[in-house]
């Protein structure tokens, strides 16, 4: 009994010490990146659960900012290809170059092998180099002729589209769509903060100003800290439930994949360890579950016609699913 309560004891002193480099990691980023706490926490969901982000929105609202700070604040290296239609997939990968002293060919790096990918407009670029990120995104690892190349750790890929725009760009495939945890919009800034921002920004470059919160090991301790969060039985069931009806929706072309529940389930993990907690409740499943299905579920062509939103419809099925106790 006794090396249980000081196991508990150790255990909470780590988790305490944790919650707090959380909490510094938020607001360092939210001092630079100001009015937009709500969209900084699902930034930092992803990157705690090991997922991947597309940031969709009009262009000058932040979402470079947003990408740059990330990295300065976590410590971590940050690589970034604006994508144009002529960007080749070895820009991303990176590719194999003849040197002519060793007579032998040399990996060079692409920009993927960095710990915070920013993809600047992806969807500017043809299908073929959206899809030389598909294996990194997915398994963590780049294939340069034959060669395998594990990536950086911790990873993560930032990707910006423009919802507005659509001449001369590439829609993302379903199968690309699908490995981001969340599709979320920035949005503009409230006045007041709009006003501080300005501010900020004419006395100087707010992201070389803003400090390191912590190390890259710190991210991948955190990271590991949130893989500890407890998910029982009755979470996951519910989880399951949700994801069971939009597969039998008729307004959608088809439901939430096996991964979109995975990535459903660790994005509520994250959302408990940021709410200081060591096990999921239903709450937390449904405070994610908008921003990870919304673009896992395009809508039938007489949906389309019908108007239906994506947004209020997921509403409308969480309230068919019992709650558990």
């Amino acid at each position: 009994m006794v090396l249980l309560e000081e196991k508990k004891t150790i255990w909470g002193y780590i988790m305490s010490s944790q919650y707090e480099l959380v909490q510094k990691i938020k607001e360092t980023i939210n001092n630079t990146f100001m009015g937009k706490e709500e969209v900084v926490e699902k930034v930092l969901i992803c990157l705690l659960a090991e997922g991947h982000i597309l940031l969709e929105d009009v262009p000058g609202v932040g979402k470079t900012t947003l990408a740059k700070t990330l990295a300065k604040v976590i410590g971590c290296t940050m690589g970034r290809i604006q994508f144009t239609p002529d960007t080749l997939p070895g820009d991303v990968t990176g590719m194999s170059v003849y040197d002519m002293k060793t007579g032998a060919f040399q990996y060079r790096e692409g920009a993927v092998m960095k710990q915070v990918l920013l993809a600047d407009e992806i969807n500017r670029t043809a299908p073929k180099t959206q899809a030389s990120l598909l294996e990194a995104m997915a398994e963590r690892q780049v294939t340069v002729d034959g060669n395998t190349y594990a990536l950086p750790k911790p990873f993560m890929v930032i990707a910006t589209q423009n919802p507005v725009e659509f001449l001369g760009t590439y829609p993302l495939p379903e199968a690309q769509m699908d490995r981001f945890m969340m599709r979320i919009s920035v949005g503009y800034p409230g006045a007041e903060e709009e006003v501080r921002m300005a501010k900020a920004i004419l006395k100087g470059n707010i992201i070389e100003a803003t400090e390191t919160a912590c190390t890259e090991e710190q991210i991948c301790e955190l990271i590991h800290a949130v893989s500890q969060v407890r998910v029982s039985d009755a979470v996951i069931t519910y989880a399951k439930e949700i994801v069971e009806l939009t597969r039998k929706e008729e307004s959608f072309l088809y439901g939430i994949s096996p991964r979109g529940l995975l990535e459903l389930l660790r994005a509520a993990r994250a959302k408990a360890f940021l709410e200081e907690r060591d096990f999921v409740k239903p709450d937390d499943v449904k405070a994610v579950v908008h921003d990870v299905m919304i673009h896992r579920l395009p809508l039938t062509s007489e949906a389309k016609m019908r108007k239906v939103n994506v947004a209020n419809l997921i509403s409308s099925l969480l309230t068919k699913v019992k709650v558990p106790v």
